[in-house]
């Protein structure tokens, strides 16, 4: 069991249950009051954010959350298909609504890192930082740079992004999965 003041970012554990991680975690402690726990929680199935305050009388239950490396094999009308790493044979499908926004930056042979409650997969975590092949690339024109230009081009997985102007077709970039990013060019073309 977990008290209110264990219940710092990162920690997972189980509330009316369902798996749950803090993200925000401040300890307040006004006059005259006991002092409370004020955190912001996500719900690790449904993904949504809320607010929440722990007293010292509140106990949580540790969350048995188990990591497992997956590769992403290829997608079909929203259904999208893994398999263990060693074993080509165990194949299996996540939905698009499971996935979320991550869905879009997955690309063949990308392995992620599977979270699982009770045997079953609630959500998946990308590398920070992935490398995609630029498909598209309009040329970049000279002229007004002085804050730095940007162009909009299109990845091998088919996603548009804003990149600077000397980026080409067939270059390789680094694009940052939280922010959906141009992090650096890898190699050029």
């Amino acid at each position: 069991m977990l008290s209110y003041t264990d219940l710092t970012p990162g920690t997972q554990f189980i509330m009316d249950g369902e798996p749950y991680e803090v993200v925000d975690y401040a300890f307040v402690r006004m006059q005259q009051r006991k002092p409370s726990v004020q955190t912001k929680i996500r719900n690790l199935i449904s993904g949504k954010v809320v607010a929440k305050t722990f007293q010292p009388s509140d106990t949580v239950r540790e969350a048995d959350i188990e990591r497992e490396t997956i590769k992403f094999i290829y997608a079909n009308r929203g259904q999208y298909f893994f398999q263990k790493p060693d074993n080509a044979k165990d194949r299996f499908n996540l939905s698009e609504a499971l996935l979320g926004d991550s869905a879009k930056f997955l690309k063949p042979n990308l392995e992620v890192t599977a979270y699982k409650f009770k045997d079953k997969i609630i959500n998946i975590k990308l590398p920070v930082k992935v490398d995609y092949l630029v498909k598209e690339a309009p040329p970049g024109f000279k002229g007004n740079t002085a804050q730095g230009g940007s162009k909009s081009v299109t990845l091998e997985n088919g996603m548009t992004i804003n990149v600077p102007l000397f980026i080409e077709s067939g270059d390789l970039i680094k694009i940052n999965t939280e922010t959906g990013e141009y992090t650096e060019r890898v190699l050029k073309a």
